[in-house]
């Protein structure tokens, strides 16, 4: 009987690899696939910057800077840690990605 641990890294794969087919016939680097983010384009220090330390975007969990899946935004991790109140012109994060 196959576990979770030989499943996960099985599918992982799989969707990675759609999403690189789907990426190349498209010819569209960046998107969505099964409603999970893909980023193929060269990963850059503004991208990273966007992606991993951004105090204006309210989500937690952003677009991987390279490949498929997400990225922490660590600002928002340190501040819903810390308990600091989002902005008044920004709506409360609720997890949702």
């Amino acid at each position: 009987m196959r576990t979770l641990s030989a499943i996960l890294p099985t599918a992982t794969m799989a969707l990675t690899v759609a999403a690189a087919v789907y990426a190349y016939r498209t010819k569209q680097p960046e998107g969505r696939i099964l409603n999970v983010p893909y980023d193929f384009r060269m990963p850059t220090m503004e991208r990273l910057r966007r992606r991993v330390w951004n105090p204006d975007e309210p989500r937690v969990f952003t677009p991987a800077i390279f490949g498929v899946g997400w990225s922490l935004n660590f600002f928002q991790v340190v501040r819903q840690l810390r308990g600091d109140e989002p902005p008044d012109d920004q709506p409360p994060d609720d997890g949702a990605v």
